[in-house]
Parts: C-alpha cells; structure tokens; sequence
C-alpha cells in the first residue's frame, strides 16, 4: 500500500457517510467542530463556504471542498445570510430528496420541482489521537475548483457517487462505500499534486520527491525490515548524509523518527483490529523481542500493549461518536 492510502487507512475509523441536500432561497447552516471529516460538491447553482477563521470562498458546479480537520465552518447562499445551527443528520441517502443535512434537522422538502442549490454533501470518521503528518500538513478547508481538463478521475468519482446517490440499485452499500473512500483518495492526491507545483516543502513536496517517496514506500512497504539510515539513503538513491538532510526537510522529521512512529501506528492498528498475540504484532513491528516491543509501545503510548488492546475492545461495544455526518 502507498504512503497516502495508509495515512487514510490509519486514521479512518467505521463506514463514511453521503447524501444529496437540496436548498432554495436564502439558507445559511453552521456546522459545529466535529471528530469527522466533512465534503461538499456543488452539483448544481452555487454557495458560500465560511470558514471559521477565514475569507468567505465562493463555490461553483462542480466545485469540491474538504475539511479534513473537523473545525467548525459555514455553507449559506450569500456571506450576508444568517446562519441556522446545524442539528441535521443523514437519513437515507436513497431518499427521493437524500436527506441532506437541513438547519432544522428535517428532510428537505420537495415542493419546488428545481432547487436553487444542489449539494452532495458527506462525512468521514477519524481517529485524531493520532494523526498522520502528512494529513496533519493540510490547511482547515481544502478547495478544488472545476477547470475543465483538471483532476478527471476527481470529476468522474463525484459523478459516480452522485449518480449512486439519485436512485437505489442491487449493490448500492457496497458502492457509496467503495466511492466514497476513492473520492477522498482522488481530492488529497489532486491537493498535494497541485501543491507541489508551488512549494519546496512539506509534505506535498515529500510525496512527489523521488528520493524520499522511495524510501517512504520503501518503510510502508516492509516497515518490520531493520532499516538503517543508510540501507533508506540507498534505497533512495543518495548518500546517508544527503538522504538524512533530504528527508527531514522534506518529511518534517529524521527518518529513524518517522520509522518509529510508523511503526508503532501499525502496532496499535493491529492491536485494536485483530487477535494477533503481541509476539506477532511485535514481529510485524519490527522487534524480534516482544519485551522491547512493549517497552517502546508504553514509551508511545503510555500503556502497556495488553492494556491499549483491552481499552480498545472496551470502547467498541461503546456507541460510536457522533460525526459531522450526524449531528
């Protein structure tokens, strides 16, 4: 799996959700801060996105916009339209009208045959005890306007899903599941290819650097190898010492750093997800002593692995938190 998959992989949390939302005349909502990560198309007419601490952004058909940090933000017809609390949530997405997320928290009604505003609207559960750098790196709201020949496989995945989205077919589950984990595939792979164009550093730079996108497909790839930073610099293709300047430039931290703490993800994930006994986990960790495995997992953590399994099953016969999706 490549570095931008497994930063979503180990973050996501349970099945996103989607819907259609319909708006006429003057209409503002206020979505609250949120453990979940938000999306809007503009399928038809046009809105105003509000960010917390920012300018207003206009968005157009076919205009995508991303919030991968759950802070709260504003989606209204006009920057001057009061807006309504969000208390909505999504029904069924198959709803004539697709339950969209409504101030008042009910469907939105059907009574004018061609709304003003067509959105297709959804949300992401996330895991932020932990986030990946590379998510960590993007600004509060991520926009991709539509320009014609920009990002196709961003624009067929949101006809896709809204296709999916206007009518129940055999299969339909499984779809908007698979489409929505593509879609949000498809905006950060269009973000960070757009940002490499303008910036030396960071993590959109990271991603398109061949050295450092080698040995970070190289530590995803076999993070339980016993790397070194010279045996990464080869594999990059540079000397230890450039390899080593490169890569912590770029990436934001050593690479041993970043391996450890790739490591220690993949641990926990495994150990939330599976019965794996703790001498695999740790193998698979890199550690041949599961002694150590579970000196330097405590050092992250600060519990036991034993213990970070026991919460974990604990807090998953807990009722799921409530996502942006569902407030």
């Amino acid at each position: 799996m490549d570095v931008l998959s497994e930063a979503i992989t180990a973050m996501r949390t349970g099945r996103p959700h989607a819907g259609r939302t319909e708006k006429s005349g003057p209409w503002g909502v206020r979505f609250p801060d949120s453990e979940g990560a938000g999306f809007h198309v503009v399928l038809q007419g046009a809105c105003w996105m509000l960010p917390g601490d920012g300018e207003p952004v206009a968005l157009g058909p076919g205009d995508v916009v991303f919030m991968p940090h759950g802070r709260g933000y504003g989606l209204a017809d006009s920057p001057r339209t009061p807006l309504a609390e969000f208390r909505g949530s999504f029904p069924d997405p198959f709803a004539r009208d697709a339950g969209g997320p409504d101030a008042d928290g009910a469907a939105v009604a059907d009574a004018a045959p061609r709304p003003d505003t067509l959105l297709l609207c959804g949300a992401y559960f996330l895991d932020r005890a932990r986030p990946h750098p590379l998510l960590g790196d993007l600004p509060q709201a991520l926009h991709m306007p539509a320009r014609l020949g920009r990002h196709p496989e961003l624009r067929s995945a949101v006809e896709l899903l809204g296709g999916e989205l206007e009518r129940r077919r055999p299969g339909a589950s499984a779809v908007l599941t698979s489409l929505l984990d593509t879609l949000l595939l498809y905006v950060l792979r269009a973000w960070y290819e757009e940002q490499s164009d303008r910036t030396s550093t960071g993590w959109a730079a990271a991603l398109h650097d061949q050295a450092v996108s080698g040995a970070l497909r190289a530590i995803h790839r076999d993070p339980a190898r016993p790397w070194t930073v010279e045996t990464l610099g080869r594999a990059a293709g540079l000397s230890r010492a450039a390899f080593a300047r490169r890569f912590t430039e770029l990436a934001g931290q050593p690479p041993l750093a970043y391996l450890t703490w790739w490591r220690m993800t993949l641990a926990a994930r495994l150990l939330r997800e599976s019965e794996l006994p703790l001498r695999a986990v740790a193998e698979r960790a890199g550690y041949t002593s599961e002694f150590a495995f579970a000196k330097a997992f405590k050092r992250e953590y600060g519990v036991a692995p034993g213990g970070y399994r026991r919460r974990g099953q604990e807090s998953a016969g807990a009722p799921a938190a409530t996502s942006l999706a569902q407030r």
